[in-house]
């Protein structure tokens, strides 16, 4: 009989020369330290640099590595490519360049078993490592909200957050029973988030660890995109997030958690909308804000989502959208490289004291 694999970790990677001899060396650290049994899937998509020669390297020295190599076809196929491969019990998912602390699997896999989780989701640390290393805790789930198991469908939360599929294990049989997949699509990105809904939406048990358990590379987080064909990625994401929703989730679910599924659904979409907007180059600001309010109206008429369901600051911003995009992106041309304290500003001429008092105490808060 084959030996129980406690854990995959899938390593999808494109030209990724300068982040691997820190991962294989993260690699190296696991197998003295960790106590589970584990495999490294790397898959491949089609790196020119020499990415291929140094993951072929590490193959041949450890049995436990796995290399899929592929022309390029994105994020997504990687991605389904390496779910396909895993043969772990768990599946974790690392990105080459963040950096996984010690323990953190055998952490995210014990919360599991005692739990009797199908995801186990932990807290990170935004990293910097220029121009002087340092690390930002990010709490998405507080203190409070750990070690007790929850169904996220009764307490959605979770649904408001960063995707962040990387700082969680996922059991394998319930990705695969419920059809839990990656979009496929060339060359796009935000790729996690339906994802991330779908499993989430599907988990009868998730359990939230405290603990930090990746530190995410910052460094190029700001970084504008320029190429017309990534300015609706994120659109595509939540377009699959609601077919889903109509077509599948009343059937699995009812049809009052797939409508209370859809309206957290839309509300959390304002937050992804937004922070691709401001990451988009100023040229495609308005037609992304002109496809943003045509979306949102659809939804108010149908009566999918209510305004009143939003924070008071993010109403008011979808408001303006709504009532017409090209004159809100004039009016606050600064918003999308503002930052946190700019932003604020924002909020004060848009509602006065209270929509910045209620703003900062969000940020404060974080949840």
């Amino acid at each position: 009989m084959e030996k129980r694999l406690d854990i995959s970790v899938v390593v999808p990677l494109y030209n990724e020369e300068e982040s691997l001899p820190e991962l294989t060396a993260w690699i190296d650290r696991v197998a003295r330290e960790n106590g589970l049994s584990y495999e490294i899937v790397f898959v491949d998509d089609g790196s020119t640099d020499g990415s291929p020669q140094i993951i072929a390297r590490a193959a041949a020295e450890d049995e436990r590595i796995r290399v899929i190599t592929k022309a390029n076809s994105g994020y997504g196929d990687s991605m389904n490519r390496g779910l396909d491969a895993a043969r772990g019990a768990y599946i974790a998912i690392l990105e080459p360049d963040d950096i996984m602390y010690p323990r953190a699997l055998e952490m995210l896999v014990a919360a599991a078993e005692d739990a009797d989780a199908v995801i186990a989701k932990g807290n990170f640390d935004l990293y910097w490592s220029t121009p002087q290393e340092r690390r930002e805790f990010f709490e998405v789930a507080r203190a409070e909200r750990c070690g007790v198991p929850v169904r996220p469908r009764e307490d959605p939360f979770i649904f408001g957050q960063k995707p962040s599929i990387w700082s969680a294990v996922y059991r394998r049989a319930f990705l695969a029973e419920n059809g839990i997949r990656f979009l496929p699509t060339p060359g796009a990105a935000f790729q996690d988030t339906s994802f991330s809904f779908k499993a989430y939406a599907c988990a009868e048990r998730v359990v939230y660890v405290h603990d930090p358990v990746l530190a995410y590379r910052q460094d190029n987080e700001g970084s504008s995109v320029n190429a017309s064909n990534k300015v609706y990625c994120v659109c595509e994401e939540y377009a699959e997030i609601e077919r889903w929703l109509s077509a599948e989730a009343p059937a699995r679910f009812g049809a009052d958690a797939a409508a209370r599924l859809l309206r957290s659904a839309l509300v959390a979409k304002y937050d992804s909308y937004m922070w691709s907007y401001v990451r988009l180059a100023p040229q495609f600001h308005v037609e992304f804000l002109e496809r943003m309010a045509a979306e949102y109206r659809r939804a108010l008429d149908a009566g999918e989502v209510a305004l009143d369901d939003m924070k008071p600051w993010k109403r008011a911003n979808l408001k303006g959208i709504l009532r017409d995009p090209e004159a809100w992106e004039r009016a606050n041309a600064s918003y999308a490289t503002a930052g946190p304290a700019g932003r604020a500003l924002h909020y004060l001429k848009l509602g006065g004291p209270g929509l910045l008092l209620a703003y900062a105490r969000n940020r404060l808060g974080h949840e």
